[in-house]
């Protein structure tokens, strides 16, 4: 697109290695960031975090890390960290200095009792749906700025009755069915996953074990006779099923 010049600018002059001590400053006091993340086969997914302020903990110039809290069970980001590291991070401040800071690098899964015992400066948060139930950690690779010409600047308003509802499973206070996917996402049954290209194999996979499973007992315990044996779980029968 002819922007090689001012793209070399642009990283000489801007993509650090590290966290300085303005960024740092700056992650310290962010209340929600956008974490984007990836399988081991590229497929993409970009997810909100939210908390307060802190709740990215910077614990050093190099590192960052954040908790992971009770949410909808799919556990999207953590599942693609563990097959591919790779996480890009981007913070906005809408309210303030109405700029951004992005953060790439390389992700790891941590135990919690694992982080406190590195960490111990680590303080329980007393609200229960805000308690993690494992860390993120990142390794930075490069941490620049997002610069402020687009970003709105926002306001906060006044919170109304009991604030967020931190880890409820309450449908209504989570949103409900918003955007009435419910009435019109086809019928994949139980512990199906979304449709993507790597996920046939698994598909007809737990098809066949669902169906296993819900036969009547007597056609089960002939199939144990036969040798077939009972349905003992998604991932009992076949390591390349997903």
């Amino acid at each position: 697109m002819g922007t090689a010049e001012r793209a070399d600018r642009f990283y000489g002059d801007q993509v650090l290695d590290r966290l300085n001590p303005r960024m740092r400053e700056f992650v310290a006091r962010q209340e929600m960031f956008f974490l984007a993340t990836a399988d081991r086969h590229g497929e993409c997914d970009n997810t909100f975090r939210a908390g307060p302020p802190g709740f990215l903990h910077v614990l050093d110039d190099l590192t960052l890390a954040y908790p992971e809290y009770r949410g909808n069970g799919v556990h999207a980001s953590l599942g693609n960290i563990e097959e591919n590291p790779h996480v890009g991070i981007l913070m906005v401040d809408f309210l303030r200095d109405r700029i951004g800071l992005h953060v790439n690098g390389r992700a790891r899964v941590v135990a919690d009792d694992e982080m406190r015992r590195a960490h111990s400066g680590l303080a329980v948060d007393p609200v229960p749906g805000r308690r993690a139930l494992v860390w993120v950690e990142v390794a930075v690779e490069e941490a620049y700025i997002h610069c402020a010409k687009h970003i709105p600047h926002f306001q906060k308003v006044p919170r109304h009755g009991s604030g967020r509802q931190w880890g409820t499973d309450d449908f209504k206070r989570k949103g409900g069915d918003f955007f009435g996917a419910a009435s019109e996402a086809p019928q994949r049954g139980p512990f199906l996953p979304p449709p993507r290209a790597d996920a046939a194999t698994w598909r007809e996979e737990a098809r066949k074990l669902l169906a296993r499973a819900e036969r009547p007992a007597a056609e089960a315990d002939g199939d144990a006779v036969a040798g077939a044996g009972m349905f003992s779980g998604w991932f009992s029968r076949s390591t390349s099923a997903r």
